[in-house]
């Protein structure tokens, strides 16, 4: 590890973009808002991993490869959260514990729970981000910002659709006898 320091941006800082014609103050506000998406995706992103790794019973194949294509679905877009906040001028927030501080959900407990009690918390968790991306959607719109209301959309796109292949998931309905 080198032992020069040079300190480019501190952390929580925005700056604004020139080149994007985005003043500091719309950037804060647009900033703020995805980093707390950024860190919602993330937490979403850990319990997503977390059952796929501990999925049992007579679905897992499905569930499994489900929810570990959902995990990457929200590791790609906590990327692109991330880089369009940089690009605005702002520093992405960084690292699990703050990630968990910052985000306006709450993951589940460390314990393994079974299947239909963690899919019913991935559906409470889906549910939590669909409606802070809805604001953030519109925050974007309103502060003249249509690139990062568009990334948002095309994203909302992605968690509803998950959110509703969860919700199936949990029906009733099974080819399994008791």
């Amino acid at each position: 590890m080198s032992t020069q320091q040079s300190v480019r941006q501190r952390a929580g800082s925005v700056e604004g973009s020139d080149a994007l014609r985005i003043d500091a103050d719309r950037a804060e506000q647009l900033v703020d808002a995805l980093n707390t998406d950024l860190a919602a995706t993330y937490v979403l992103y850990h319990q997503l991993k977390k059952h796929h790794w501990n999925v049992e019973g007579a679905e897992f194949r499905d569930i499994h490869v489900f929810l570990g294509e959902a995990a990457e679905e929200a590791e790609e877009f906590a990327d692109e959260l991330a880089e369009r906040a940089q690009a605005l001028g702002g520093v992405p927030l960084s690292g699990g514990k703050n990630h968990e501080e910052h985000a306006p959900v709450e993951p589940e407990g460390d314990d393994v729970y079974d299947i239909r009690t963690s899919l019913e918390n991935d559906v409470e968790l889906y549910g939590d981000i669909i409606e802070t991306l809805r604001e953030h959607i519109e925050l974007a719109e309103n502060l003249g910002d249509p690139t990062t209301a568009h990334m948002l959309r095309e994203n909302l796109i992605e968690v509803e659709e998950a959110a509703h292949h969860v919700e199936h998931y949990l029906e009733d309905d099974s080819l399994v006898t008791e």
